[in-house]
């Protein structure tokens, strides 16, 4: 009886640690169905401000201080899109770099100065322990990224 429970609950574990490594859901359950390109999204952001998407990519970056921001490989070049969520509402895995990742949010953008463009990528090397050359910044900008609501990551293929 004893062996019999134990290989029961040895069963049950191991389909819950399956579970837990196949795919993390973060956040608020993802509802729309019908996926965004992210190379649409950058080619005509302005076209998305505001409106709720759901985009899927290789996720190339995590923030490694507070797991707030991930960044997600376009479906076309070497484009990327900086996925953002308030500190603690959710936190990306440092080890969901190389996985999927399906996310819902909505689009938005940030104006910045020059000056608070270089205070802005100063600040991202630095949570990366990276350099930074801030002769790289020439004026202002608009930074596009996506506030994520909800999120399902998919772990690397072996």
């Amino acid at each position: 009886m004893k062996l019999k429970l134990i290989l029961l609950i040895l069963f049950f574990g191991l389909g819950f640690i399956q579970a837990q490594t196949d795919e993390s859901r973060l956040g608020t359950e993802i509802t729309l169905t019908e996926k965004t390109k992210i190379s649409d999204i950058l080619a005509q952001p302005d076209s998305y401000l505001d409106k709720t998407v759901l985009v899927e990519g290789e996720v190339l970056d995590v923030c490694p201080m507070m797991g707030c921001w991930l960044e997600l490989k376009s479906d076309a070049g070497d484009e990327k899109l900086k996925v953002k969520v308030k500190d603690g509402e959710i936190v990306f895995p440092i080890d969901a770099i190389g996985s999927t990742a399906l996310v819902e949010g909505k689009v938005y953008n940030i104006e910045l100065t020059q000056e608070e463009a270089i205070k802005h990528f100063q600040h991202v090397a630095e949570e990366k322990g990276e350099d930074f050359d801030p002769s790289t910044i020439t004026g202002q900008m608009t930074i596009y990224q996506i506030e994520g609501l909800g999120a399902e990551i998919y772990n690397k293929e072996s």
